[in-house]
């Protein structure tokens, strides 16, 4: 419930909250400042395009080393093993050992719908994200 210091906030062309249900809706599912925090980094490390690149080809053949990462996408190896530390080092890959050579696969328990729907569906949203903001903000 909206506290009673909050009701009849006039901050803009009228006082806040219009609807304070939606108001407590809205406070009940955020997450908190810190799970934000970490959401953020996350999602920054993914905003690297050789790291969501990564990420995509792992999901696509389920294990690779560097030397073919890097050839799949089309970058030198220095920058798949940096982008694959990374990740790494944030726990969203892993990696098996076999003789010299390193396979690199998604961490277990990676989100299947974040890779399956949410990605994909925020590049199509980006591809047609209007030009100039809407005037209804």
């Amino acid at each position: 419930m909206v506290s009673s210091s909050e009701a009849d906030v006039t901050d803009g062309p009228h006082p806040h909250p219009v609807d304070p249900e939606r108001v407590e809706a809205a406070r009940r599912r955020l997450p908190s400042r810190d799970e934000a925090a970490q959401l953020t980094s996350i999602l920054s490390l993914m905003a690297d395009p050789t790291r969501s690149r990564l990420l995509y080809a792992l999901d696509v053949v389920s294990e690779m080393c560097v030397g073919d990462l890097a050839m799949a996408l089309d970058v030198n190896e220095d920058a798949a093993s940096y982008g694959l530390r990374v990740l790494r080092t944030a726990g969203l890959v892993t990696y098996r050992r076999e003789g010299r050579v390193l396979y690199y696969r998604l961490a277990e328990g990676f989100p299947d719908p974040l890779r399956e729907h949410c990605l994909r569906r925020l590049i199509e949203l980006a591809q047609r994200a209007p030009e100039e903001p809407d005037d209804d903000r």
